[in-house]
């Protein structure tokens, strides 16, 4: 364990970039998002920098217009086995959906790669809330929010002791609403005790679901207050359900966006928007607030009545990404136009500026009691992570807040040796 606290970080890797058009740029070819190797050279660039992991989001669906931007391609597991040969230390994060899995053929996969990887992995929990996956199982629609975290519950219960079995040998014995198991998981003890959890929905099921089992939280908060907030609520949980609140970090999605200067960071935004598809970015964070932001103006503010009405019950999205939207334009009555541009059209915090900016505001949300740490989505790969490895993390070392090497050999050791949450 370090001798004080440190930032985790993690580069949350979007395809070829979080920007709609970073496939565009001309150091990189628009199909390396389906290409092992360029997974690799990010993991390597990501290692260079002693970030903590690798974080891979999953979509077992067509989300986006091929025709506009790629979309996830690969399956995680898969790609994470490539960045494990391509590195010694990097951690590797992850998602699947316990809607759409099986928990012993879930149990299995993470399990394996965590022994063969040397305790570096981290399942990434997600209820999926895509209406078009749902098709993909021949399901007519998505399960309501309250019935997919009843399973999501259940099914972290049954993998968590198909990762016990594995290490003490006890057969599982598990009847509940939704899932039979019995047996015992035929793959060797992880390194690391159990691969970690890690969780990604902000509505309150989900907060109820990190405080009791998970080790690390993917949150969407855009703002300082609201990050305290997030924070001390998924803490409190966690101390109500027996836990120590210190065992659950919490790591905001934060896009960067870096140049040598403020104003080279902003010509290189713009000339990323510049070559967007026409709407994207407002389609997006309409999906997510549930209105059309097509029809308003682009120089007013949304109207509080369209903010402020209550959430349809149809609404399948991240309350968690509606939640820190809604709050963030509420409180600063931006326009719909700055609104974008603050929130990055997908509900995670942008921060477009210098190295300096981007490690001060680190330095300010980890200080100030917002965050544990940060899931990082570098702009475009490989230019933003290269520049934020080069150029951001020599001024975190010296605010004293990371690491000069990796000091550690499990994922878990390096979150500052997180322990194993009691089971309830």
């Amino acid at each position: 364990m370090p001798a004080q606290r440190e930032v985790i970080l993690n580069v949350n890797v979007l395809d070829v970039g979080f920007h709609p058009s970073a496939w565009r740029a001309p150091d990189l070819h628009p199909t390396s998002f389906i290409d092992p190797d360029y997974y690799a050279e990010v993991a390597k660039i990501a290692e260079r920098g002693t970030l903590d992991a690798l974080f891979l989001a999953d979509g077992p669906a067509l989300r986006e217009d091929p025709a506009v931007k790629p979309t996830r391609a690969l399956e995680p597991t898969t790609v994470l086995g490539v960045v494990a040969s391509a590195t010694e230390h990097l951690g590797l994060i992850g998602t699947a959906s316990t809607t759409f899995n099986d928990p012993f053929d879930l149990a299995d996969r993470f399990l394996s790669l965590d022994v063969v990887s040397g305790g570096r992995v981290a399942w990434n929990v997600v209820t999926t809330f895509h209406a078009g996956t749902a098709h993909n199982f021949g399901l007519s629609r998505i399960p309501d929010r309250e019935a997919r975290y009843r399973r999501a519950s259940e099914f972290v219960d049954v993998v968590t002791a198909l990762w016990e079995s594995a290490a003490t040998g006890a057969p599982v014995h598990h009847d509940g609403e939704f899932f039979h198991v019995h047996g015992v998981l035929p793959v060797p003890p992880s390194p690391q005790g159990r691969p970690l959890l890690v969780q990604a929905g902000g509505s309150p099921q989900g907060r109820a679901l990190a405080g009791r089992s998970a080790d690390a939280v993917f949150s969407a908060e855009l703002t300082l207050d609201a990050g305290r907030q997030h924070y001390r609520e998924v803490k409190d949980v966690a101390r109500a359900a027996g836990r120590d609140p210190r065992s659950v970090k919490i790591l905001p999605g934060l896009v960067t966006v870096v140049g040598s200067t403020e104003a080279e960071a902003i010509a290189r935004y713009e000339d990323w928007e510049s070559k967007a598809a026409d709407g994207f970015s407002a389609d997006r964070l309409g999906g997510m607030l549930g209105v059309d932001l097509s029809s308003l103006d682009p120089d007013r503010p949304i109207p509080e009545d369209l903010l402020l009405a209550p959430v349809d019950p149809s609404f399948s999205g991240s309350l968690g990404f509606r939640e820190a939207v809604v709050r963030l334009a509420l409180e600063s009555r931006y326009s719909v136009s700055e609104l974008l541009r603050k929130a990055g059209g997908f509900g995670h915090r942008l921060v477009v500026g210098s190295p300096e900016q981007i490690a001060d505001t680190i330095e300010e949300w980890f200080v100030a009691g917002a965050a544990d740490g940060f899931n990082l989505m570098p702009d475009g790969f490989p230019s933003g992570l290269t520049d934020f490895v080069d150029h951001v993390v020599p001024l975190l070392r010296e605010k004293g807040i990371f690491r000069h090497e990796y000091a550690e050999s499990t994922l878990r050791e390096r979150f500052e040796g997180a322990p194993l949450p009691v089971r309830g």
